[in-house]
């Protein structure tokens, strides 16, 4: 594996976790916790965003 796969699985991963983490908010907590879980998982796909846009500088 090189810089660029493990940079694609790492976006994928964290892409994953992002809408996982919306949806948790979105659907499971619906107090002021909802609003945390929403924020953090807006803030892994800007990371993912981030890595892909990495991928091929690297």
């Amino acid at each position: 594996m090189n810089k660029n796969t493990v940079l694609g699985w790492a976006t994928f991963i964290m892409i994953v976790m992002g809408v996982l983490l919306i949806g948790l908010g979105a659907f499971r907590y619906s107090d002021v916790s909802g609003w945390g879980f929403a924020a953090v998982g807006v803030g892994f796909l800007a990371n993912a965003w981030v890595f892909s846009s990495l991928k091929g500088r690297l």
